[in-house]
């Protein structure tokens, strides 16, 4: 029988999604771009770097929404090995969040002024999945990271060529998504239906066209 979050749980779920938001997140580990002194100089055009600093908003984006979600699904998760598994991804991709963050700030670009509307949705839609199962909940994970894997290959193609600490940071993202996924259905996540996966589809693109410049 799945027990009720506590108001403990919420309330450090709220303190939580307003550090998200707010304040920046430090890194466990380093940003792939500094592991390599070459990049620590690389210069870009004035439209090379609008460009770059329009895609890495979008990424910073798709972390902020992977904090809601996993966040979200750990609090409705009424299995306790899930919860530490929902907790545990989302801790990595903490340093996803701080990467983009740092390297926005590099760029001289803004964070997406929408983004509590994003996390607000992310966490609504993480709460539904938890809420229908485990198998349904790594299910969603599945094809979030997948979708998510994809879209970072993209940008690593849209990416100006001379920007190479950009596409350390997305490829390393990219790996570490796909390792995610890949956990979720040894857990026994199970495939979403054709429809659902096409509306995340849907829902995920109105996201990173809006977040490209708002």
């Amino acid at each position: 029988m799945q027990t009720a979050p506590t108001l403990d749980l919420w309330l450090n779920a709220f303190d939580q999604s307003m550090r998200t938001l707010f304040a920046h997140t430090p890194s466990q580990q380093n940003s792939p771009a500094l592991r390599k002194t070459e990049y620590a100089n690389n210069s870009l055009s004035p439209p090379d770097q609008i460009k770059s600093g329009a895609l890495m908003r979008v990424n910073h984006v798709g972390e902020v929404c992977a904090q809601a979600l996993y966040r979200a699904q750990a609090l409705t998760s009424p299995s306790p090995q899930l919860r530490q598994h929902f907790e545990h991804a989302r801790a990595e991709e903490t340093d996803h969040l701080a990467w983009t963050c740092q390297r926005l700030d590099e760029l001289e670009a803004r964070p997406s002024l929408l983004n509590p509307l994003w996390y607000a949705g992310a966490f609504a839609l993480g709460l539904a999945a938890g809420r229908m199962g485990e198998k349904i909940s790594l299910g969603f994970v599945i094809e979030t990271e997948r979708q998510v894997e994809a879209h970072l290959y993209s940008h690593l193609d849209q990416l100006p060529p001379s920007d190479h600490a950009s596409r350390a940071i997305l490829a390393q993202m990219a790996q570490d998504e796909a390792a995610h996924g890949a956990t979720a259905a040894q857990l026994g996540g199970t495939e979403l239906p054709q429809p659902v996966k096409l509306l995340m589809k849907a829902a995920a693109k109105v996201m990173t066209t809006v977040a490209y410049r708002i």
